[in-house]
């Protein structure tokens, strides 16, 4: 055998040796649909300006999913709800009292969370069983139920913002401008909220609901520094996210961390590289500077119509 080989074969057994486990092999796959749908919705909510939403929802699913256990349901379908609920409820606070929309969801996120959190600590005091993965992430621990539940909320996700793409381009940059045109723009609000609450149920086995909101915020925000457009800040971002998850995936492997808040390292750092050193707004190479009356025509491009 050449000696020039010899590094060629250690990277890749290096590389292959945890997929002979069946269990990296369900991480990976869950890891790697997460790292796309995240990035996706997160796009979103970035330029809605609504980061603390998706926080409060992923603190809201607790109770669903400890009561969805207790029930012997799916967790997935408890926490979805509970998702769900949180929405409806910061959205009736916001609509029927003079409580402004962030103060709505500080209010509600913090009940649900505290509430999840003291029928965790009943359930675990009672059942002698360890729930702390829901908080933090097991994603080594995903069964094949687990991998099915999660890629039928990916093909859900995506398909939805394929279908509705424009819709929701056009209502996330000028609300006021799509509820003139005619757009149903309640139902778009509101099946943005259920896509969030399907993807945050999706993440919760990868970096649990406390690191949640970093997986659907940062790999969009970091795609933005280096992208002008919303389709482009997606896909990018989608990468982004798949990269930072299999990344943190093998540091976990190799390196003995916990594999939620090791995926969250990966991908914080890639925003620090990008704040740094992006070509367009990297603090040390010189951020460029959009002024706001071209920031539709950032996203949109110059000549591009909604239809």
């Amino acid at each position: 055998m050449s000696l020039d080989l010899v590094p060629h074969l250690a990277v890749l057994n290096w590389f292959f040796e945890p997929l002979q486990f069946a269990f990296m092999q369900r991480s990976l796959a869950v890891a790697i649909m997460v790292g796309v749908i995240c990035s996706v919705v997160g796009s979103y909510l970035m330029v809605q300006r609504l980061a603390l939403l998706g926080d409060a929802i992923s603190h809201s699913v607790l109770p669903g999913l400890a009561i969805a256990f207790l029930l012997g349901v799916n967790i997935f379908i408890g926490a979805f709800i509970a998702g769900v609920i949180s929405t409806v409820m910061i959205g009736w606070i916001h609509t029927r009292s003079p409580i402004k929309e962030d103060a709505a969801m500080g209010i509600v996120f913090s009940a649900f969370f505290a509430l999840g959190i003291t029928l965790i600590t009943t359930i675990q005091r009672d059942n002698k069983i360890d729930l702390n993965h829901f908080l933090f992430g097991n994603i080594l621990g995903v069964t094949a139920g687990d991998v099915r539940d999660t890629a039928i909320i990916a093909v859900l996700v995506l398909l939805a913002v394929v279908l509705l793409y424009k819709e929701l381009l056009f209502y996330s940059f000028d609300p006021l401008g799509a509820q003139a045109s005619g757009l149903p723009t309640g139902w778009l609000n509101a099946g943005l909220m259920v896509l969030i609450a399907l993807t945050v149920v999706a993440s919760m086995k990868v970096v649990g609901v406390i690191l949640v909101l970093s997986l659907l915020i940062a790999p969009g925000a970091t795609a933005y520094l280096l992208v002008p457009r919303l389709h482009q800040v997606m896909v990018l971002g989608a990468a982004i996210g798949v990269f930072s998850s299999i990344s943190g995936m093998y540091l976990s492997y190799y390196v003995n961390l916990p594999s939620g808040p090791a995926i969250v390292l990966v991908v914080s750092a890639l925003f620090a590289l990008a704040f740094l050193l992006s070509p367009r707004h990297g603090v040390l190479v010189g951020p460029g500077r959009v002024r706001p009356g071209r920031q539709l025509q950032r996203i949109f491009g110059s000549n591009a119509k909604l239809k």
